[in-house]
């Protein structure tokens, strides 16, 4: 198993890996730390596999249900499929296409993927009621508008929130068939985000869908085409809604999309403030990189919003009001992420020394990697570095180097974090091994990356045997 092979979930203490299984197929092994949030997402995946719809088929489940198998789709995430237009907000005629097939696979998940569907195993709730709503609008409130540290009136504020919840609970069947196999439910994915669809043969499949809960159509919809990072321009989204009409019309011939297109705006609203929330916690408490810069990107949807639709100006006067005057959370978040830490990460020779901290602080750490198994014993390992794929691999295979560095990032961690907060502008790293070559090596590109990933922090990165110095 190698390290770049762990599959990244910035808002998830679920781990994936990639495994070959007893039968030589690549799959993907999930960990995760509840049982229900586990068996939601097996019932769902088997429910949905069975019907035809694009997920990965669950392959097998560990005794105690913590664990499961499940097929391998490969690395390209959609997210990463786009980045032109993500980057550019010009986005190619393939990426529309990509786009496209997800939004209409969309529909087929939700209506079709309602059918026999057993509420009762979603996770942690089965519908998005009122309860569960005024969830996701306190987490706007309490882990984003109070982290701002700004002023605001909570009387007017809940005022509002009580014209979304009565909204949003009358959406929930808008513009389906009463009538329908479903009587009008459909199936919620609830984070449905281009990071959560995976490209195979040109074609999405969907990932992560364990939240998931009966609920409207327009939630997951919004969730698409307003992600923030997503970057998707108003006139694609125009395209891609008519996309997903089209094709959720021939699964409810009956549905009045003149109620849809209504309610889609309260539904886009209540989702940016989810969001919102999110972000909140993960980026101002959590301090992730990836939650911080998500932040302007957000606020920006939420006043787009009101600007495009003026009837929700009049619905929700206070929300409207603070979304003109949420700029000062970008002065927040740019505080947060603009630090002026550097660490200097060194991989070394215990045989030539220790590293000299050359900031004048005269600390660090500095950790031994000679407790683990040593590539450099073996003849076809020994012309070769920890940059390496098969040192890499070498190292990776029996996972002591990971346990390793699992601890040396919780040390680490705590330090960068403390030291960002005093507002400190140097800290160092270093890594010793037999011969600063194959353990080092690969112990310290693997630090830089991770604190440059998760704090943003200029890391200058020294491979000091092999002649090797980078900036990250």
């Amino acid at each position: 198993m190698r390290i770049e092979d762990l599959i990244k979930q910035q808002g998830s203490n679920r781990v994936y890996t990639r495994e070959t299984d007893g039968n030589g197929r690549s799959v993907i092994r999930v960990v995760g730390t509840n049982r229900d949030e586990n068996r939601a997402f097996i019932y769902m995946a088997r429910h949905f596999h069975a019907l035809g719809l694009p997920v990965p088929e669950v392959l097998s489940v560990s005794v105690d249900e913590m664990s499961y198998t499940q097929e391998d789709l490969g690395d390209m995430l959609l997210f990463d499929a786009i980045r032109h237009g993500r980057e550019t907000g010009c986005f190619l005629p393939e990426e529309r296409t990509l786009l496209e097939r997800a939004m209409r696979a969309l529909a087929h998940v939700q209506i079709k993927g309602a059918e026999g569907f057993d509420w009762s195993v979603c996770f942690p709730v089965p519908a998005m009621d009122e309860r569960s709503i005024r969830w996701d609008l306190n987490y706007f409130k309490y882990c984003f508008l109070k982290g701002t540290g700004i002023e605001f009136s909570e009387p007017k504020l809940e005022d509002d929130f009580d014209k979304l919840v009565f909204t949003l609970l009358a959406t929930e069947k808008n513009g389906l068939c009463s009538s329908n196999p479903q009587g009008g439910w459909s199936f919620m994915y609830r984070d449905f985000q281009s990071r959560n669809v995976m490209i195979k043969d040109g074609q999405p499949y969907f990932i992560d869908f364990q939240g998931g809960r009966r609920g409207p159509t327009q939630y997951d919809v919004a969730s698409f085409l307003w992600q923030a990072k997503a970057n998707i321009p108003q006139s694609l989204r125009d395209e891609l809604i008519d996309a997903y009409l089209d094709e959720l019309k021939t699964l409810q011939p009956c549905m009045t999309e003149q109620e849809w297109r209504a309610a889609l705006p309260h539904v886009v609203l209540f989702r940016t403030l989810q969001v919102l929330g999110a972000y909140g916690f993960r980026g101002f408490f959590e301090r992730k990189q990836y939650f911080l810069e998500s932040v302007p990107m957000a606020l920006n949807n939420l006043k787009e919003l009101f600007a495009m639709y003026g009837g929700l100006k009049d619905d929700y006067p206070y929300l409207c009001e603070l979304a003109e005057t949420l700029e000062i959370t970008r002065s927040r978040d740019q505080e947060a992420t603009d630090n002026n830490l550097t660490v200097t990460v060194y991989s070394f020779s215990f045989k030539k020394g220790v590293p000299a901290d050359e900031s004048g602080n005269g600390g660090g750490y500095v950790f031994d990697c000679r407790s683990t198994h040593n590539p450099g014993k073996y003849d076809e390992y020994k012309q070769l570095t920890g940059l390496d794929k098969p040192v890499i691999d070498f190292l990776e295979k029996d996972g002591e180097i990971l346990t390793f560095l699992e601890s040396v990032y919780k040390l680490v961690d705590h330090h960068a974090e403390r030291f960002i907060e005093r507002g400190f502008e140097h800290m160092q790293v270093s890594f010793g091994c037999t011969g600063g070559q194959h353990r080092s090596v690969y112990c310290a590109e693997h630090l830089a990356k991770h604190l440059k990933e998760k704090y943003g922090v200029h890391v200058h990165l020294v491979h000091r045997e092999r002649g090797i110095a980078r900036e990250w």
